[in-house]
């Protein structure tokens, strides 16, 4: 079955999907290997929360099996010594987490997230930047692909560069025609990111399994935001799949389950799927590791947050909320509210400068 759109009746093909028998199931690789890149494609400290989803998914997959040398991390890498972090070293996912910066591989940082060096990557090309490490994938083996930042109509963003959906589809097509993998999944976290793929998979030929943060008109949704850190610790659609993985058995979980319960909760945007059917029907494990990992349950949520979903705004809207919070918080000094008021008047006077042009 192919679904290139929204999945209706949601409700109905959860029952379903929780129903299927064993034999429904494609057979798994023989001799196979799981294989994931991760990538955080923005920077900046009001970008936080894109590494710390990027860092987060990087624990899940290791703490799932899955070798260092078959992850590949790509993120600029500015968050964790920034001036601006009350914990040094640490990187946060959650309202009063752990640490899930601890152990991340730097394969690609800085100057090196780049929508041309991520698709070198994709392809297994020789590259002597960074790491070096490329995917080296063979048919046999199943790879999954997480994104994180900014995104506008048929387009990702690396910074202040942009990879273009068209680009993306062809190397796609490249991996597929040579045989670079054997089952292929995209986890995408960025506003319209259902753009990315619609209108791409004609059939199920190409072996690949989407989701997306929102459909190809609306915004993704940050959310926890931190009064200390004073920024959002993690995106809606992303916080959802990532605890949802920390804590669900991943050798039972299909990738079917874990979609439905993501766009369930995931109540501020359009959370939506795309391409080859049988592939949701898998073990969420054979992408992201099947060896039973600790449990991992994230912390209670205190009284004074509210609910991941409760305290989200769009993605574009953050550097905005951002300032705004700060001058609503009465433990914030006069200085900092003259900051925040002054950066809040540029961010506004900008925005109507573009309107002026548009």
């Amino acid at each position: 079955m192919l679904v290139s759109h929204l999945t209706a009746a949601a409700a109905v093909l959860f029952t379903a999907v929780s129903a299927l028998n064993m034999e429904d199931v494609p057979p798994k690789p023989e001799d196979g290997e799981l294989w994931a890149v991760l990538v955080a494609g923005s920077n900046g400290w009001s970008n936080y929360r894109h590494q710390a989803d990027v860092c987060h998914a990087y624990q899940v997959v290791s703490s799932h099996g899955v070798p260092d040398d078959h992850i590949i991390v790509m993120m600029y890498d500015d968050i964790a010594m920034n001036p601006e972090n009350p914990t040094p070293g640490k990187i946060i996912n959650h309202p009063n987490g752990t640490d899930v910066y601890k152990g991340v591989p730097k394969d690609y940082t800085c100057n090196q997230v780049r929508p041309d060096l991520f698709l070198d990557v994709l392809k297994g090309e020789v590259t002597n930047e960074g790491s070096g490490k490329t995917l080296q994938s063979t048919e046999k083996d199943h790879v999954f692909v997480y994104f994180a930042d900014h995104g506008a109509k048929g387009i990702l963003g690396f910074g202040r560069e942009f990879l273009k959906s068209v680009d993306l589809q062809s190397t796609i097509k490249q991996m597929h025609s040579k045989k670079n993998y054997g089952k292929l999944v995209f986890y995408v976290e960025a506003c319209e990111s259902g753009s990315i793929f619609e209108g791409f998979f004609t059939d199920d030929s190409m072996n690949v399994f989407a989701t997306t943060a929102s459909n190809a008109t609306t915004s993704s949704y940050a959310c926890y935001y931190d009064v200390e850190r004073r920024t959002f610790l993690g995106d809606v659609y992303s916080v959802k799949w990532l605890e949802d993985s920390d804590k669900e058995n991943l050798e039972k979980e299909t990738l079917e389950q874990q979609y439905m319960r993501v766009k369930r909760e995931t109540n501020t945007s359009t959370v939506c799927q795309f391409g080859d059917m049988d592939i949701s029907k898998m073990a969420v494990g054979e992408f992201q590791g099947e060896q039973m990992a600790e449990d991992v349950k994230p912390p209670p949520v205190p009284p004074q947050w509210l609910s991941c979903g409760r305290t989200a705004v769009p993605g574009p809207e953050v550097p905005v909320e951002i300032q705004r919070r700060i001058l609503a918080d009465s433990g914030a000094s006069a200085e900092d509210k003259a900051a925040a008021k002054e950066k809040l008047d540029k961010i506004m006077a900008n925005r109507k400068f573009m309107l002026t042009k548009v």
